[in-house]
């Protein structure tokens, strides 16, 4: 089974979704995990709009990514440009790549409603899962 971590700044809404994703599309196949730069709560919006899509993260919880800091993975793939910058160089054999996503909570600060808002969560949500769907393939080009 591959294992796969997500990496994202704030592990509160693109890595979470990843992650879930992952989990939901891929079970049994590869096991997901994520993680943050600076970790600091899960986006209620985030989980809204994965509900939306059948899938619950309201238990997730935030991690940083020392958590994993002896974990082996097969891929680390960051989903924000900053958590690619400040990728760690100790993953070991596990094959770094860079999908990134737009930042749905830094879209949503100018919506003048929740629903407005909301469909920035929902259009990363969506482009995230593609990514996930075409996976393992989409992987091939990892360094």
């Amino acid at each position: 089974m591959l294992k796969i971590l997500f990496l994202c700044t704030g592990n509160s809404c693109r890595s979470q979704m990843a992650e879930a994703w992952t989990n939901q599309l891929h079970k049994g196949a590869i096991e997901a995990f994520s993680a943050g730069i600076a970790p600091h709560g899960v986006d209620p919006l985030a989980v809204e709009a994965m509900r939306e899509a059948g899938v619950d993260i309201s238990g997730a919880k935030a991690k940083h990514l020392d958590v994993f800091s002896a974990a082996e993975f097969d891929y680390v793939i960051t989903v924000c440009d900053r958590a690619r910058e400040s990728c760690p160089l100790y993953w070991g054999k596990a094959k770094k790549i860079h999908a990134g996503f737009d930042d749905p909570p830094f879209l949503a600060q100018s919506a003048k409603t929740k629903e407005e808002a909301l469909a920035h969560y929902r259009r990363v949500r969506d482009e995230i899962r593609k990514f996930v769907e075409a996976m393992p393939g989409n992987l091939a080009v990892a360094k």
